[in-house]
């Protein structure tokens, strides 16, 4: 297990959560936090395992790619972000 930095910067949202294959793509698993009140950069640190694995934010509820990750085709007809955890 690694702990991981994850962030997203999202202009007026009033929650942000992280659902991945690491928490087994529960939406409310982690709740990112503001940095610094007034801003709109959201970040939380989590352990992830060794890997590739894929993630999404969900922003008031929209379930979003990472803007700066690379990303996947997934089984839903959307894509997903992709994120490498290395030891």
């Amino acid at each position: 297990m690694s702990k991981t930095r994850f962030s997203i910067e999202v202009p007026e949202a009033r929650t942000v959560c992280l659902a991945g294959d690491f928490n087994d793509w529960d939406p409310q698993a982690v709740r990112l936090r503001r940095l610094r009140k007034g801003e709109d950069v959201f970040a939380a640190t989590v352990e992830v395992p060794e890997g590739v694995h894929e993630f999404k934010y969900v922003v008031d509820g929209e379930w979003v790619c990472c803007p700066q990750c690379p990303r996947v085709l997934n089984g839903l007809g959307t894509e997903n972000s992709l994120i490498l955890i290395q030891a």
